[in-house]
């Protein structure tokens, strides 16, 4: 009797995890693929192949600080990959310590590759367009395009790689651009909530399972969805009401008042949140979003159920090795801390 009781319980907990899968796939949302052939599938770029020798040249330019005027800034700086790929202060910060005159903070650079569109306007297609923006932005790396050029092209190792994985192409701020993209193509971080997606029911604790309902229900994932929970779409900002920190910054998205819907992977590792870095309270930015995009006020217990399903979403991190870069030469550029 005790041991039909046990395997009807079983076969009850069994039939509720597959049916959360289903609603979860019904959602939109998706696992990261586990094998690298499928992966690939979704992370290459047609215009630019993924090879290791791209990825390894793509590596040393993203932690390059010669890229920038000062020589001080690398894409690491604001994307720094030992923590959550962003930098966890409120407004990006470069050169001369100057901040993003419209107070927007650093978007991730892990999962990036599932956006749709890069920046938080949407204005950039893919990682190897959106490469060349801080190089050039004069709060960011402010170099001239043609000066990053040079810099490249100054060290016989760049110039061998770039000979190698792009042959006859010119090294240009485009083709510095290819390199640093296809490295950050790799940069994806399955989880725990992969796993159970795929059919693992054991890979979330029974709490995180309710938050993911919660999730479900209430309407998140009608944004947050797709493989990178997030990054699929352009959305109005707010959609209901009014934005409580509307006034830090004068972003308003593109033309169309649209911003892109990020990734919520890592998200417990990328505080401070929105587009302007307003609060590092993650339970405030659900309930803000509850208001503000889904136009309804979330109770406590589905705000700490979301909360809870969040620490599911922190992934493992591919490993980086940080490499030695290229020795200068007498005609590399100097610094110019102006």
């Amino acid at each position: 009797m005790i041991k039909n009781i046990a395997i009807a319980a079983a076969l009850v907990i069994v039939g509720a995890n597959a049916d959360l899968v289903e609603k979860a796939k019904e959602a939109g949302l998706k696992p990261i693929p586990n094998s690298i052939s499928e992966l690939l599938k979704v992370i290459d770029n047609p215009k630019n192949p993924i090879t290791k020798g791209k990825i390894e040249l793509g590596k040393k330019l993203y932690f390059d600080p010669r890229l920038s005027k000062s020589a001080l800034i690398s894409c690491n700086t604001c994307h720094n990959l030992a923590i959550g790929g962003d930098d966890n202060v409120p407004v990006a910060t470069g050169h001369k310590w100057r901040q993003n005159p419209h107070h927007l903070n650093s978007p991730t650079v892990y999962n990036a590759v599932f956006n749709v569109r890069q920046f938080w306007d949407g204005r950039s297609p893919d990682l190897e367009d959106q490469a060349t923006g801080p190089i050039q932005a004069p709060v960011e790396m402010a170099q001239h395009p043609k000066v990053a050029a040079e810099v490249v092209k100054s060290m016989p190792e760049y110039k061998e790689a770039f000979e190698k994985e792009y042959p006859g192409e010119e090294i240009t701020i485009k083709t510095i651009g290819k390199a640093i993209g296809a490295f950050e193509r790799i940069l994806v971080t399955p989880s725990r909530y992969d796993d159970f997606l795929r059919g693992d029911k054991k890979a979330l604790s029974d709490e995180e399972k309710e938050g993911l309902k919660t999730f479900i229900k209430v309407g998140c994932a009608s944004c947050h969805n797709g493989i990178g929970v997030g990054g699929g779409s352009m959305q109005p900002f707010p959609l209901f009401g009014k934005y409580k920190y509307a006034n830090l910054g004068d972003f308003k998205g593109n033309k169309n008042g649209m911003v892109k819907v990020p990734t919520l992977r890592n998200i417990l590792q990328t505080a401070p949140y929105f587009h302007n870095g307003a609060t590092y309270d993650i339970k405030e930015a659900i309930a803000i979003m509850g208001e503000n995009q889904l136009g309804k006020k979330l109770s406590e217990k589905e705000i700490d159920s979301i909360a809870t399903f969040f620490k599911a979403l922190d992934g493992k991190k591919p490993p980086i090795t940080y490499p030695v870069l290229p020795t200068e030469t007498a005609k590399t550029p100097k610094p110019d801390l102006n």
